[in-house]
């Protein structure tokens, strides 16, 4: 099953559940509003993408906590993701082993959804 972790009102989580929806593909949605990270889930996915590409440096959550004036090494961020999960790019698709983070179409036209 598709898992799909983000915020409701993210525009570009809207984007990806608009289109697993146009394409009938099942998933589970998590709220990182609702839900907490989970470590496990952090470190799968560290395993499949780089720090950097998870950690949203746009975002408002990223400006108002001053991070980029702090110099963080690795774990460090990693415990802001885990504690602010605002702070992760979204959305983060886990799906046949693999994940995704942010909206792109065109790779998600790419993809073969289903086993």
């Amino acid at each position: 099953m598709v898992k799909i972790y983000g915020i409701k009102n993210c525009g570009s989580v809207k984007k990806a559940l608009n289109f697993l929806d146009s394409k009938g593909i099942d998933y589970e949605f998590i709220d990182f509003k609702k839900t907490p990270l989970m470590p496990k889930n952090l470190d799968f996915w560290l395993k499949k993408v780089d720090l950097k590409t998870l950690l949203n440096t746009k975002g408002t959550t990223y400006k108002k906590l001053e991070l980029k004036n702090k110099n963080l090494n690795n774990e460090q961020i990693k415990a802001y993701l885990l504690q602010e999960p605002l702070l992760i790019k979204r959305p983060v698709i886990e799906y046949q082993g693999g994940i995704i983070v942010g909206f792109e179409a065109n790779l998600y036209h790419q993809i073969q959804w289903r086993g």
